[in-house]
């Protein structure tokens, strides 16, 4: 599990001594679009072709095309095979769009454009033409979605079983051990976090050699591009219909995504069961935020479709800014904080002084409802994803069978260093293994001999380093053709793209309020890269047509 932004083979693993895997074919590249970082208007609602789920295991309804074969889908054609002079009409009429629509990010090329708002904008990465994905696959992906959402919930009341799994990672990884204090004072003192909100995002890929659909982590603290991915959806929808004759695509294989309003939707609630119509929902943010208008759609639904006021705070203005009263209310420049919602503070690089740990104690402490609170962090650890993945772990924190399989037909081949006979074969066949470290927003994985290269010095340290890491199968998905598009550049590409599934969760003591799936993320990148962050300069936004 782990934090995101950014996005799909080798076949299930086996657990062996000699052969982990079934296959030991490597044909592409593995994807992990990690990166740090829409509100539909009414009137968008009304007059689009938008299906919203109306049941949290149900996916947006779809219509079928109107073919001479009812019941069968016709893929999207090949992208490259898209005539020069019409990708350019794609490109300038996609550029028109993103301007209009607010489908916008910060340029990387200017200092101010991550702290002034409407200063120096670019359209967001984008491809131009929707990526084909299964719609098999994408029910599943949606079904399995509430599950993960539970699932995320329990781990993070079982305190014992936290601290016990990461034990040996808060001895070599100083970041976790920081994280852990905070987790063990509210541990001390029977802080109890009576609501509970996690707004998730699972991330997938599709195996191409079992066609099957592996979770490469899940998202519980910052899961970034709920604004944007919908605008993305609704830019080739607005595309294939424009250009229906010369692409013969149906836009409604579009499915809906309206995970801004989702993801509102579940602020809005976490905050009225704070129960102070005085109080602010607190976005955490970082000092310099090129993906702030992302942040900006969210607080734009909560202002006009639930009247809800938010205010954006860096962890040292917080330190500096806020205090905790008595009965633990959180008080920050003058306004009572009803809802934390972190879009910083995943990673060591939040984290530039002692000030920003003291102001995320100071979270910690209050009566707020935080997304996450430190143990719903703690939950979506790559460590955890782990244990999680061990023999009749799961058991322990879901009863329902059904439930636990479907789970676990998600997950990828998962292994901690401590495991010598899986070492031994990552150090032989490294290509077939990818080493994670407890870290999120992306770059931060290893890949292909420096596997092996890793694996050898810590073997050679023996300092218990190896703690700080642990191994997963390296997925090989599928290679497509996409058309990609960033800084107004049009270009085609051999890709790959990972699925996220967004969802929220929200409980108030035994009740639970919400627990759906809530909207969509794909992202897509150029095959021969292993990092894929979007906001990292990697991926680009995409969405997907059902077939």
């Amino acid at each position: 599990m782990g934090n995101g932004c950014s996005s799909p083979s080798i076949a299930l693993t086996t657990i062996s001594a000699t052969s982990p895997f079934q296959s030991q074919e490597s044909p592409s590249n593995y994807l992990n679009l990690c990166s740090p970082t829409r509100f539909l208007e009414p009137h968008l609602l009304k007059s689009s072709k938008i299906f919203i789920p109306k049941s949290p295991l149900k996916c947006a309804k779809v219509h079928k095309m109107q073919t001479q074969v009812e019941d069968f889908a016709k893929p999207i054609f090949d992208p490259h095979d898209i005539d020069p002079k019409l990708v350019q009409k794609l490109a300038n009429d996609a550029l028109v769009w993103c301007s209009l629509r607010g489908l916008l990010v910060g340029d990387r090329n200017s200092e101010r454009s991550g702290t002034v708002p409407g200063v120096d904008m670019v359209h967001a990465p984008v491809a131009l033409i929707p990526m084909s994905f299964p719609e098999s696959h994408w029910k599943q992906a949606c079904e399995v979605a509430p599950i993960f959402n539970e699932l995320a919930d329990r781990v993070s009341q079982d305190g014992e079983f936290l601290q016990q799994s990461l034990s040996r990672t808060r001895k070599v990884d100083p970041f976790t051990s920081k994280l852990l204090e905070i987790h063990s004072k509210m541990l001390e003192i029977n802080k109890i976090e009576e609501i509970r909100l996690g707004l998730h995002r699972s991330d997938y890929m599709l195996d191409e050699q079992t066609k099957l659909l592996l979770q490469i982590e899940l998202n519980t603290i910052s899961s970034s591009f709920p604004g944007l991915s919908c605008l993305v959806s609704e830019l080739h929808r607005s595309l294939l219909q424009q250009y229906r004759e010369d692409i013969a695509s149906d836009p409604n294989r579009i499915p809906a995504n309206n995970a801004v309003n989702q993801f509102a939707e579940a602020l809005a609630k976490a905050w009225n069961e704070y129960g102070d119509p005085r109080a602010v929902i607190m976005f955490v943010v970082q000092a310099e935020e090129r993906n702030m208008y992302d942040q900006h759609w969210l607080s734009a639904s909560l202002r006009e479709r639930h009247q809800v006021t938010t205010i954006r705070k860096t962890l040292a203005e917080i330190d500096a800014l806020g205090e905790l009263q008595q009965d633990g209310t959180l008080v920050v420049d003058g306004q009572v904080v009803a809802v934390i919602y972190f879009r910083a503070g995943y990673a060591p690089s939040d984290y530039h002084s002692e000030s920003e740990w003291k102001a995320r104690l100071l979270m910690e402490q209050s009566r707020a409802v935080k997304c996450p609170s430190i143990s719903y962090h703690l939950a979506g650890s790559k460590k955890i994803q782990q244990e999680l993945a061990k023999p009749n772990v799961l058991e322990r924190f879901l009863e329902n069978k059904d439930d636990i399989a479907k789970v676990r037909k998600c997950f990828a081949g998962l292994w901690s260093l401590d495991e010598s006979d899986i070492v031994k074969d990552a150090i032989e066949r490294p290509e077939l293994y990818v080493m994670k470290p407890q870290r999120e927003g992306g770059g931060n994985n290893i890949y292909g001999e420096d596997v092996r290269d890793a694996l050898l010095k810590l073997q050679k340290e023996g300092t218990g380093s190896d703690a700080a890491y642990i191994l997963m199968q390296r997925i090989f998905p599928k290679i497509s053709h996409s058309i990609l598009m960033r800084e107004g550049i049009s270009h085609k590409e051999q890709t790959i793209s990972e699925l996220g599934i967004y969802g929220t969760y929200l409980r108030n003591k035994t009740e639970v309020v919400i627990n759906q799936q809530a909207g969509y993320l794909m992202r897509t990148k150029v095959s021969s890269s292993n990092e894929g962050g979007v906001a990292a300069g990697f991926a680009v936004l995409d969405s997907i047509y059902l077939v």
